[in-house]
Order: C-alpha cells, then structure tokens, then sequence
C-alpha cells in the first residue's frame, strides 16, 4: 500500500529540503510494507496541479498539511483512496463535505497542541499589554527609554475574553485567570453551566463579549459561518483600548477591518501567529500591519513543541494504519 504525506513540514531538514531519514515515526508504525511518500518538492512543497496529481494518484491514503482537499486531488489520486488525515487541529481544509461524498475516512488530531497554542496565545497577548516587542526593539536600537511604546495596565483589574470555547479555548481560560480578574467566552455551541465549570462567564453574542473584554482571544474553529467573524461590525463594539490575539485561522478575521481599527484608535493592539494567505508579507493589506509597534506577529507556529510535532505524526500514522488494516479511524478526530 502506499501512504503520501502531501506536505510534511517536519521533513525537511537543517538545508530546507525534505529528507527521507526524517521519518523514523511513520516507518516505525507503518512498518516495511508500506510505500511511504514525502510529497512533491521543488523549492516548496507542490500541493496543486498536474505534476502533483501525478504524484499522488494511486495512494490509498493521504496525509495533509497546509494541502486543501478538492474534487480535483480525490479524482487524481483515484477510488482507492480509503483515509485522509489531517496532521493538525484545524478541519477547514479536509473538506469533510467531499470525503464523506466519495467515501472517504477523514480526521484530524484534534487535542495534540493545547498546551502549546494556549502558551502561545499568553505570550502574544503578554507581549502587547507590557509592549515586549516595542520596548526590544527600541532598546536595541540605543533608545532607552521606560515609557516608550506607552504605559501598560494593570491586569488584574482587567477582563478577558475568548472566542470559541473548545479544547484549547479552555485551556487558555485556565491560564488567562492567572493574569486577570474575570474571563468571558462567547460559543453559541457550548452552555454557560459548562463555562462556569472553567470559571468563565458566558456572553450571550459576539457584541456582548467585545463590548467586556479588554483583551480578546480567538479559538474558534474556521467554518462557513465563522469566515471573517471579527469584522469591521464585531470590532465596532470594542473597548476602548481593547486587544485583539489570533491563534486560530487566519480567515477568523477581517484584516482590513483590523488595520482600520488599529488606525483609528479603536483597537489597542493586534497579535497574531496566523493569516490568510499564511505569510502576511503576500497580502499588501496584512504587510502594512507589520510596520505598526501595536501588531505583533509569528509564523503560524503556535502548535508547535518537539512534544507536539512527535506526538501528532505518531498518532496520525496509527490512525491511518489502522483504516489500512480494515480497522476505525480515531473516534475523537473522525470527521466523515
């Protein structure tokens, strides 16, 4: 059988290239009988077009990363295609639609990078209320200076909010409460009874929770009905002052909007690790965030620990082992 990852980033090795060497986790669990493939590589990872479709067609499974799942990939790789896994959290581009319209097993790993997305958010977010980035920046170019960048707040008489209240959105409330004095969740999915559980208040909208919170933090998942939620009306109820953080999708929120609102004064500040597309230098709208001292930004990275990386490629390739074998996918990450 034979099993292509489309677009492993943990492939490529110390030059930027992929190195077969690296994959000693799926080996280990698919064993000698599998024909393992470590995508199409030219200066990047191909993941569209006819030299990709070549090279996929026939696989029985798939593994994806940044790949976006279409009609045209599943026609390429043909009927024999029995399981594509998501190595990550994100589902927006397994096209669960389209799988289960082919028959296709799909699933994601849905809880291998709480810990890390939460500490991650804590870090963005820490970094714009005690304005890190600005102050190194000055500093090191020989303007010291205390004040610089503006004087910070004191946390613990403040609120934070968060946006989605899934598996990371809970963790992250854990560790927001060390810093502030109350936190508020907004997710029309989950009860108040269970955000009181995690001592966090419900806010009954959107509107309601911009309108508490003076730092936001966004966890929801990118669906049909969450594309572009933090837009120029969602940000029009801000706080004075109030923060914004994306650890999510980049497709959460308005860009424009964003810049708008950090231009006029509305928003205090915007952190985020992701963008749509994902390197914000290729928007000329999310470029010019990144001369702005109230933007702090990083390279969609906010899975990512050693820990995380290994325990994600393990339990992909057992679940896509599994499917191969005649067995169930992951019950927690199935998805069609």
């Amino acid at each position: 059988m034979r099993v292509v990852y489309t677009d492993p980033a943990w492939a490529l090795d110390d030059t930027g290239r992929p190195d077969p060497a690296q994959a000693d986790i799926e080996r280990d669990v698919f064993g000698p009988g599998i024909d393992l493939g470590l995508g199409l590589f030219t200066d990047r990872y191909q993941t569209d077009g006819p030299d990709f479709h070549d090279h996929v067609r026939g696989a029985d499974a798939l593994v994806i990363y940044r790949c976006q799942i279409t009609r045209e990939l599943l026609d390429a790789v043909g009927p024999g295609c029995r399981v594509v896994a998501r190595s990550g959290v994100g589902i927006d581009n397994l096209n669960a639609p389209l799988l289960a319209e082919a028959g296709v097993i799909g699933f994601n790993v849905p809880d291998y990078c709480g810990d890390e997305v939460s500490t991650h958010t804590l870090a963005l977010l820490l970094a714009l209320e005690r304005r890190i980035c600005t102050q190194d920046r000055l500093v090191r170019s020989g303007r010291w200076n205390i004040h610089a960048g503006g004087v910070p707040r004191r946390l613990s008489t403040r609120t934070a909010g968060i946006v989605g209240f899934g598996r990371i959105g809970r963790v992250t409330a854990r560790k927001l409460r060390a810093f502030y004095d109350r936190v508020v969740a907004y997710d029309p999915y989950v009860s108040a009874d269970l955000m009181a559980g995690h001592g966090v208040a419900a806010a009954a909208d959107l509107a309601g929770l911009f309108g508490a919170a003076d730092a936001v933090v966004v966890h929801a998942a990118l669906t049909a009905e969450t594309d572009r939620l933090i837009d120029a009306d969602a940000l029009a109820h801000l706080r004075p002052g109030a923060l914004l953080v994306n650890t999510a999708r980049g497709r959460l929120v308005d860009v424009p909007a964003v810049l708008d609102a950090l231009e006029q004064g509305l928003l205090g500040g915007f952190a985020s690790d992701v963008f749509s597309p994902e390197d914000p230098n290729d928007d000329p709208v999310a470029r010019k965030l990144l001369g702005r001292d109230d933007v702090v930004v990083s390279a969609h990275r906010a899975f990512l620990s050693a820990e995380s990386e290994r325990s994600a490629r393990r339990r992909v390739a057992e679940g896509v082992a599994a499917v191969l074998r005649g067995g169930p996918p992951p019950s927690e990450g199935r998805v069609a």
